[in-house]
């Protein structure tokens, strides 16, 4: 059961172990997305349609029709990985198992953005952890986890990418003993429990009175989705990529135009953009922008109005 890229990476090593029999996939409904509402398929579910699996789309798993036939299919077992939705307690009870592989260090976390809050927080680390499925969101007992740095680099979607082979190498290591009896799952500290829902979208609004790493760190912690945004001119401002740099001035206060760079103000120092979006055009290099629509700016103008 999962939805993303991460989902379909963990999928993957399933299907490529010769120790398993996947029954069915369940991933989300399709949805419509991007600026023409193009219908598209999970990645899941791309991968499920690959190996000729069947899958079910419930758009809400509890009290549906797939539920019945999903616990008439007699699995073993079920694992989960970013799917998007509880699972009934009666699905939980018809199996022998039900493991869960969470992008995040355990009881850290608990929510669907681990990986966003771990960046925006300026954290050292990620990782993922394999736990038992209840119905509380991400509440089961730990079976295992590991850790790997957050580069400067790194953004949501590098760390998606790494944190989807870990998580799938752990579980694959993980599960056959865990099956055997020779992991006993250890309970979450309650005291250590924080949470990271889901990013709401006035979450995606940069305040420039924020130090210049807290921004570095909110642009990079919401790229390449939602993506952190402004106003520049009273139009919505996408700022896909910068860099923390000195600098000082009024909060949003446009520092240093150049050929290659454009300087912003914040509370604490300033930040370089690298890549943006400009309102209704496409993503850009900061050389682009300057280059055309940034040719109006003048140093003393303002993001954020």
């Amino acid at each position: 059961m999962g939805t993303p890229d991460f989902s379909a990476t963990v999928l993957k090593g399933l299907l490529k172990s010769n120790q398993y029999d996947i029954l069915a996939v369940v991933t989300q409904p399709d949805r419509a997305v991007g600026r023409k509402k193009e219908i598209r398929m999970t990645p899941v579910k791309q991968v499920a349609l690959e190996y000729d699996l069947v899958v079910y789309q419930p758009e809400k798993l509890s009290r549906s029709e797939e539920l019945e036939k999903i616990i008439s299919l007699g699995a073993d077992g079920i694992v989960t990985a970013a799917f998007g939705q509880f699972l009934p307690n009666r699905l939980l009870d018809s199996v022998d198992f039900a493991v869960n592989v969470h992008a995040s260090l355990l009881p850290k976390y608990r929510g669907g953005a681990p990986i966003h809050y771990a960046i925006i927080n300026g954290d050292k680390e990620a990782g993922v952890t394999i736990m038992e499925m209840v119905k509380e969101m991400d509440a089961g007992d730990m079976i295992a986890h590991r850790a790997i740095p957050i580069e400067e680099t790194d953004n949501v979607g590098t760390m998606f990418e790494k944190l989807a082979l870990v998580g799938r190498d752990l579980l694959l290591e993980t599960l056959p003993r865990y099956l055997a009896g020779d992991l006993k799952p250890v309970p979450q500290d309650n005291n250590q429990v924080t949470f990271s829902p889901n990013i709401l979208p006035e979450e995606e609004r940069i305040d420039w009175t924020k130090t210049n790493r807290q921004i570095f760190n909110q642009i990079r912690g919401m790229y390449p989705w939602p993506v952190a945004h402004t106003l520049l001119n009273g139009g919505r401002f996408k700022i896909c990529e910068a860099r923390p740099v000195e600098g000082s001035g009024q909060a949003g206060e446009i520092l240093v135009i150049g050929k290659k760079e454009l300087i912003v103000a914040t509370g604490e120092g300033a930040i370089s953009l690298q890549t943006v979006q400009p309102a209704g055009k496409p993503k850009m290099s900061i050389v682009d922008f300057l280059n055309g629509l940034g040719r109006h700016l003048s140093i003393g103008d303002f993001f954020g109005k």
